[in-house]
């Protein structure tokens, strides 16, 4: 996280979000009482004083509840959702990325804090300079070689000055912008267990303003709803993920459903609660994966940025506790091939 604009930004979107859910009693949202930015001492961090707000976890009670005890937690999530995508943006923020403040007090475009970089001036824009700084990243680390062995990284270049446009031509509803939460999962909900209602939707700190489809692509993890890019189409677990990745793009899911296939990670995929999810943005007309003509080919752009710095691979708790040479370079192919497979797929 980028510290310098870190606190204004999850004050302004918790300001932003307060005012989208102003229809939902009790608040759902908590209240900031005080709060100070980074200055530019290293021993000033920026801080945050706001509302302890009430209710239990809800990821772990989720994953014990009955099907139809889910969908009455996914009805409540699809309204929260639903409520930030129909919120209308300030005049004052005018592009894609972060928010602070002016000097009047006015919320305005910044840099995206989990970036440091922005803001920019269409969704395209902010995947073209972020593909580039990833791949700056790529650079520094001596597992990954910034991607030129074996001739990938001049293929990833040709994708972004070549390719990249290409995947934002269809893409009907570019311009859309709406409050992104970008970790909108049951880890970050709070509830009553004696009503099942949500009372909290918590930690803002990867928000930013973004297309609707971005909540897609880094939310709903937990409940069936993430939509990922290509994943590739030979092995039984990635046909099963293609297979799912369709309905959503579609809104027609398979009767009867498929079968979960398990593998070594672990029980296989939850269509029966994909499903549920999408029957619930469809109740309410949420902008989903399935009215955004386009969003197929952004979300395998989205699958790119990823691929170019694998975390495993760029980040250093792990590899300090996975410092066998043999591992890294099994990570490294692993990642190469994921990588080469998709630039296959968008024809670079």
């Amino acid at each position: 996280m980028h510290q310098k604009s870190r606190v204004q930004n999850e004050v302004g979107i918790l300001t932003l979000a307060s005012a989208a859910f102003h229809h939902i009693k009790p608040t759902v949202v908590p209240r900031v009482f005080g709060w100070g930015g980074t200055s530019a001492a290293p021993e000033h961090m920026g801080w945050i004083l706001e509302e302890s707000m009430p209710g239990v976890p809800l990821v772990e009670a989720f994953r014990s509840m009955s099907l139809e005890q889910k969908k009455g937690i996914l009805a409540q999530m699809v309204a929260l959702l639903k409520g930030l995508q129909s919120y209308e943006l300030p005049e004052s923020i005018r592009g894609w990325g972060g928010v602070t403040f002016d000097d009047n007090g006015a919320i305005v475009s910044a840099a995206m804090t989990t970036v440091g970089a922005g803001p920019w001036s269409s969704f395209e824009d902010s995947f073209r300079a972020r593909l580039k700084i990833a791949l700056a990243k790529a650079d520094k680390s001596p597992h990954l070689q910034g991607w030129r062995p074996n001739g990938v990284r001049k293929r990833v270049d040709a994708f972004i000055e070549q390719g990249l446009a290409a995947q934002f031509d269809g893409f009907t509803s570019k311009h859309d912008r709406a409050i992104i939460h970008a970790d909108f999962t049951t880890d970050n909900l709070l509830y009553d267990p004696v009503t099942g209602h949500i009372t909290a939707l918590l930690d803002y700190d990867f928000a930013s303003i973004m297309h609707p489809a971005y909540e897609f692509f880094r939310s709903f993890s937990g409940n069936g709803g993430q939509l990922t890019g290509w994943l590739g189409d030979t092995t039984i677990q990635e046909k099963e993920s293609a297979a799912i990745r369709n309905a959503k793009l579609s809104g027609q899911f398979p009767s009867p459903l498929p079968a979960p296939v398990p593998s070594e990670n672990g029980p296989g995929l939850d269509w029966e609660l994909a499903q549920a999810w999408e029957d619930e943005l469809q109740k309410l007309d949420a902008k989903r994966p399935s009215t955004m003509q386009g969003v197929d080919r952004v979300a395998n752009v989205d699958e790119i940025l990823g691929a170019l710095v694998p975390w495993r691979l760029a980040n250093e708790d792990f590899l300090r506790m996975n410092a066998d040479e043999d591992t890294i370079m099994a990570l490294r192919r692993i990642g190469e091939r994921q990588l080469v497979s998709l630039l296959d797929h968008v024809g670079f």
